[in-house]
């Protein structure tokens, strides 16, 4: 792999990421169903819920949903598909707690520990996240990521989430960080990549996704290949 020179601030998105967000929320979720007695296997909620709730993030992302009609429909649709007859005032009730809940568990992506501690003395870090702001930073806190980063950047306080560009401006702001010395890695190619491309800033696509491999930017798909390029 090819250095990559000249860069002063590493942006990271946080989910799927940093933090494991897939196995937190499997965690999450089986710890739910059982307290609100859900009678259905956790693999089978989770091969359902899971691409009804990317489906509804991508609406969330485009501007089209808001966060509320998120947080209880993508539990709605996932109990109507399984012929789950939940109430709404449960499924509000459920949607709520998993918010609560969902910081208790802290896995990371592997190598995640170990390529921040290479990096922070040698880069400003940051995170620019489309997280909602309080269960960020709890996620954050509590997975004792907060010593590495300078600025951490959450799309509820920006106003607009990842790919639109001015998240990533008002990054390079608070950041007062040059587009062309700095470097977004994350998972999500539109988002992520994309997103900071068009803003100016070099990229990494940590391909934790199995998306289609591209010509885009550089791809790893482990976060230790960090290390070859940095």
């Amino acid at each position: 792999m090819e250095k990559i020179k000249g860069i002063t601030d590493i942006f990271f998105d946080l989910d799927h990421t940093l933090w494991d967000f897939k196995k937190n929320s499997s965690l999450t979720f089986e710890y739910l169903l059982k307290k609100y007695k859900i009678d259905i296997d956790l693999n089978t909620f989770l091969k359902i819920y899971i691409p009804i709730n990317f489906s509804y993030w991508k609406l969330y992302r485009d501007e089209k949903i808001t966060k509320e009609f998120l947080r209880h429909n993508r539990l709605k649709s996932t109990f109507q598909k399984l012929n789950l007859d939940v109430k709404d005032k449960v499924i509000d009730q459920i949607s709520d707690d998993y918010i609560f809940s969902l910081p208790n568990n802290n896995f990371l992506i592997k190598n995640g520990i170990l390529i921040l501690d290479y990096l922070m003395d040698k880069y400003k870090l940051h995170i620019i996240t489309n997280g909602f702001t309080e269960v960020q930073n709890k996620k954050i806190i509590n997975s004792n990521l907060k010593k590495y980063f300078t600025c951490i950047i959450d799309s509820e306080t920006v106003g607009v989430k990842k790919p639109n560009s001015r998240i990533f401006n008002y990054a390079l702001e608070v950041s007062n960080a040059n587009s062309e010395n700095s470097l977004m890695i994350g998972d999500n190619l539109e988002a992520d990549v994309l997103g900071a491309m068009n803003a100016g800033f070099n990229a990494i696509h940590f391909n934790n996704n199995n998306e289609p491999i591209h010509n885009h930017c550089m791809i790893i798909d482990d976060l230790k290949n960090l290390k070859e390029v940095l």
